[in-house]
């Protein structure tokens, strides 16, 4: 193995330790995190309903039932915190050395010796040790958050040459993206033609009104002896009754 076949080689087995570290980073910070956060928009809404009536509506109620049993489905992963925990933080420990090792190689001039190969499958090995094959609902895009934009993951770059639809958004969320586009489109489109019908029905409505109060207008003439009308008066309507 050559100098830059190991160094792509350090730089792959980093990205790998990297994405799983910060997995389990991320299936901690939603099982730590999300039911708290889930209890306290419950009872804000819950609190909002008392004046709100829309809150207390079919749709509201039913979200709020379904954060409800996202908060059940995370308690599952309630007793395990500790482990994911330990394993996150040595997996974080392997990339560090991983990228020390990457900057050590590549400052030697010679040829990659058997120990620092050696070194190499001695990490790898480490890293399928340590890490937990079970990981929560979408981890792996918020793994993907962490790692590609909280990360500095510049040395892994100048070997792997990450693309942004390639490898820092998750396959599947581009799909649902996708989908919820193509679905808000076909509703929106839906929905303007109804609101263009309701505003011409408006229109339609309110010029019937002024043509009816137009037609009912009537004006009346009376008259009265030229003596009596004072220079500066104007004329005066009479009181009329509905």
């Amino acid at each position: 193995m050559n100098k830059d076949a190991l160094l792509k080689a350090i730089a792959e087995q980093g990205y790998n330790v990297g994405i799983g570290c910060k997995k389990h980073w991320a299936t901690l910070d939603i099982v730590d995190k999300l039911p708290g956060f889930i209890g306290f928009v419950s009872m804000a809404v819950g609190i909002f309903a008392l004046v709100i009536d829309e809150l207390s509506a079919k749709i509201p109620s039913a979200i709020m039932l379904v954060f409800g049993i996202c908060a059940l489905y995370i308690s599952y992963y309630d007793h395990k915190k500790a482990d994911y925990e330990a394993a996150a933080q040595k997996l974080t420990e392997l990339l560090d050395e991983l990228r020390d090792f990457y900057r050590e190689v590549q400052a030697f001039t010679t040829p990659p010796t058997s120990i620092q190969i050696d070194r190499l499958q001695e990490i790898r090995k480490i890293y399928y040790k340590t890490c937990l094959s079970k990981q929560i609902l979408f981890s792996d895009w918020y793994a993907h958050y962490k790692f590609f934009w909280q990360h500095q993951i510049s040395w892994m770059d100048e070997q792997l040459k990450f693309r942004f639809f390639r490898d820092k958004i998750p396959l599947s969320l581009m799909f649902w993206i996708i989908a919820a586009v193509c679905l808000t489109a076909y509703e929106l489109q839906d929905k303007t033609l109804q609101v263009v019908g309701k505003v011409e029905g408006r229109s339609t409505q309110a010029k019937v009104g002024a043509d009816n109060y137009t037609g009912s207008f009537t004006m009346t003439w009376t008259t009265c002896p030229v003596d009596k009308v004072v220079t500066g008066d104007f004329l005066k309507w009479p009181p009329m009754t509905p």
